[in-house]
């Protein structure tokens, strides 16, 4: 196989796998975020070495926070 045909079939696997992943977070962000979340708990684990804890951390899903207001959509975040 020529290097360039090599290089086009990886540009298009890359390509593709972006698209699957814009489409899983758009159309299933609830199963996204706990994939997210089961990947990141592993790696955080104390005994962890701190570049893996690090990447767990980078990984993990911003933590969700409950409104305790009525929902008037005028409080600042």
């Amino acid at each position: 196989m020529h290097a360039g045909l090599f290089a086009q079939y990886v540009v298009i696997a890359i390509a593709v796998l972006v698209s699957v992943g814009f489409v899983a977070k758009k159309q299933f962000p609830g199963g996204v975020r706990r994939l997210r979340i089961a990947c990141a708990v592993p790696l955080v684990r104390e005994g962890r070495s701190p570049w893996l804890q690090r990447l767990g951390k980078w990984m993990a899903p911003t933590p969700r926070t409950t409104g305790g207001c009525g929902g008037c959509n005028s409080c600042d975040p």
